[in-house]
């Protein structure tokens, strides 16, 4: 029997890109990592769960912030190497910087540009909490 997860080429340290688009707009919202075991999981438990190399463990968005992303369709590209996820981001915001996306910065005249305002403070997302991301 072929295990879906077989059928995802996974780069060199087990992981694989995933871009959160949000499934109403279609913005998107956000980019982090998948292994496995943390794909498993969103599928399992129907949320985004992303794999974070910086902390080296499971990261369940929305776990600090309370930001979780509901997962209504997870879609393959046609080299198997990116996941996107249609998600319902609970809150409106999807960012650590308390924006609705992290692709809030646009380039013009030669430099990047916020467009976007903050819809909560971080420090009001993050309270006692020991580091600034999720």
């Amino acid at each position: 029997m072929n295990n879906w997860l077989d059928e995802i080429h996974w780069n060199a340290d087990g992981l694989v890109p995933a871009i959160a688009q949000d499934y109403k707009s279609g913005r998107i919202l956000m980019m982090a990592w998948m292994n496995r075991e943390s794909l498993q999981l969103t599928v399992d438990e129907g949320r985004a769960i992303y794999w974070s190399r910086s902390r080296g463990k499971l990261w369940r968005k929305g776990e600090e912030s309370g930001h979780v992303q509901r997962l209504h369709e997870l879609r393959l590209d046609c080299d198997a190497d990116v996941i996107v996820l249609q998600v319902e981001q609970l809150g409106g915001i999807a960012c650590h910087t308390g924006r609705e996306s992290c692709f809030y910065r646009v380039y013009a005249n030669g430099a990047w540009q916020t467009v976007d305002a903050v819809l909560k403070d971080p420090h009001a997302i993050y309270e006692h909490k020991g580091h600034h991301h999720e």
